[in-house]
């Protein structure tokens, strides 16, 4: 059975003819059903080469400051001997032109630097030691 509309889309008017396909088909809509995704049993082979060590994030030891997510070290805001105290701006990190700070988790005197201002770093990679 054919019907006819008329629609307005942003403004404009459009006829259109639609035929009803179900017209008089009391019955309910098929019912989806959903398959699980199983595994398969081989491992797949990754044609990715694998990271090399430089970029494979350190261990977080005592006193590191890790980054919070990858991006490019804008700023050392605190460099070797500054002490500082929890909750103080260390590093400014941007990531997608947002600046992102990262500050101190405790209060002590920063060690070490391991990165440089321009150096892009991965998400869990240390930053600095503070002691």
């Amino acid at each position: 059975m054919k019907k006819h509309f008329r629609i307005t889309v942003n403004g404009k008017e459009f006829d259109v003819v639609a035929e009803s396909l179900d017209a008089g088909d009391t019955s309910p809509p098929p019912r989806r059903t959903t398959v699980p995704l199983v595994p398969s049993a081989a491992p797949r082979q990754s044609a990715a080469p694998a990271p090399s060590p430089a970029a494979v994030p350190a261990a977080a030891g005592d006193g590191d400051v890790i980054s919070p997510l990858a991006g490019k070290v804008v700023s050392i805001d605190a460099p070797v001997g500054t002490a500082v105290k929890a909750g103080e701006k260390v590093v400014t990190l941007e990531a997608m032109k947002m600046n992102t700070i990262v500050a101190s988790p405790v209060d002590g005197t920063v060690k070490s630097v391991a990165v440089q201002v321009g150096d892009g770093v991965e998400e869990g990679q240390v930053l600095l030691n503070i002691g």
